[in-house]
C-alpha cells in the first residue's frame, strides 16, 4: 500500500511539473491580480478619474515580477508586455473587473467558492514563477545562490515588492508600506520558495524538482485557502519568526546601551536639582531670612 501511495503521488507531481499555465492558471492569477488592486483604498475612484493610471496599474499587478526580474537579469522592462495574447487577455479582465455593467464579474469572483478556486490556481502560477526566476537565473550564474534567490523571489513577489512604484501610479505616496519594511505572507512565502528551488538547483537539497513542486504547491494552496477561510492574515511563520528575532535581532547593542546610560545620567541629574521630590529646594539665605521675618511677627502679635 506504501508502495502504491508513493507511486500516485509521483505521478501527480509529475502532472503538476507537466501542467500548463496558459490559459487557465494564467486567467486566475490576472482575475486575482486585478481584484487585489480594485480592493485597494481609493483604486475604484481612479479608475473612474483616470483609466489609463488604473490600466498601467493593473498590468503592475499582472506582471510585476516579470518585469523586475528582468530588470535585475539586464533584460528590458518592458519584455514581458511583448506578448500581446497575455496583455490582452489581462487588459479585458481589467476592463470587466472595473467596468461590467452592473459589476457582474466582480461580485461573481468575490464569492467565497469562486475565490478560493481561483487563489488556489494563482498559488500554482506562484510556484511555476519561482521556479522559472530560479532556473533562468542558474542558467546565466550556475554557482551563484544569492542570484538565484533573489530572481526567483521578484519574479514570483515583484508585484508586491514594486508595490510604491504601483502606488505613485495611482497618486499614493506610502514609503512606510515598503515590502522590505513589513513584508506580507505573500511576499514571505515566495522568499522561501526561492530559497527552496535554489538549494534544489544547486544540490544542496537532496529532493527531485518535481517533489519538491508538489510540497511546495500544497502547502501554499493549503495556507491560502485557511487564509481566506478564517479571515485571519496571521502568518504561519510567526513563532519561528518571533524566536529567530529575540535570538538574533534583538540584542543590547553599544548604541542601546549609551542611550541607556545617558538617560540614567538626565535622571540622576534632575532628581539632584528638584531635591528628589520634583520641587526646587528654597536656598539657605531665603530660608533665613523668612525665619527672621517670622519671628518679628510673632513678637508683634505677642
Amino acid at each position: 500500500m506504501a508502495l502504491i501511495g508513493m507511486a500516485n503521488l509521483d505521478d501527480l507531481s509529475h502532472g503538476l511539473a507537466s501542467l500548463p499555465m496558459f490559459p487557465y492558471f494564467d486567467v486566475a492569477h490576472y482575475v486575482v491580480s486585478v481584484m487585489a488592486l480594485r480592493e485597494q483604498p481609493g483604486a475604484l475612484e481612479v479608475s473612474r478619474r483616470s483609466p489609463f493610471a488604473c490600466w498601467f496599474s493593473s498590468m503592475l499587478f499582472c506582471f510585476g515580477g516579470a518585469v523586475l526580474s528582468g530588470m535585475m537579469m539586464a533584460e528590458p522592462p518592458v519584455a514581458p508586455l511583448s506578448n500581446s495574447t497575455n496583455v490582452l487577455l489581462a487588459s479585458l479582465i481589467w476592463y470587466l473587473v472595473f467596468y461590467c455593467p452592473r459589476d457582474l464579474v466582480y461580485s461573481c469572483t468575490a464569492l467565497l467558492p469562486f475565490r478560493l478556486i481561483l487563489s488556489g490556481m494563482k498559488e500554482v502560477t506562484r510556484t511555476w514563477k519561482v521556479l522559472g526566476g530560479v532556473i533562468q537565473a542558474h542558467g546565466r550564474y550556475k554557482d551563484s545562490l544569492l542570484v538565484m534567490i533573489a530572481i526567483g523571489w521578484a519574479k514570483g513577489a515583484g508585484g508586491g515588492l514594486i508595490s510604491n512604484f504601483e502606488q505613485l501610479v495611482r497618486g499614493v505616496w506610502k514609503p512606510e508600506s515598503n515590502e522590505l519594511l513589513k513584508m506580507s505572507y505573500p511576499t514571505k512565502i515566495t522568499l522561501i520558495g526561492a530559497v527552496l528551488f535554489s538549494l534544489q538547483q544547486t544540490n544542496y537539497l537532496p529532493l527531485q524538482k518535481h517533489h519538491l513542486m508538489l510540497i511546495y504547491t500544497v502547502f501554499t494552496v493549503v495556507n491560502k485557502s485557511r487564509i481566506i477561510l478564517t479571515g485571519s492574515s496571521a502568518s504561519p511563520f510567526a513563532l519561528v519568526e518571533s524566536v529567530i528575532h529575540r535570538t538574533l535581532f534583538a540584542g543590547s547593542s553599544s548604541y542601546s546601551a549609551l542611550t541607556s546610560e545617558s538617560k540614567a545620567a538626565a535622571i540622576d541629574k534632575g532628581g539632584a536639582t528638584s531635591g528628589g521630590n520634583g520641587t526646587i529646594p528654597p536656598s539657605p539665605a531665603k530660608g533665613k531670612a523668612k525665619g527672621q521675618a517670622e519671628a518679628k511677627i510673632s513678637k508683634k502679635t505677642n
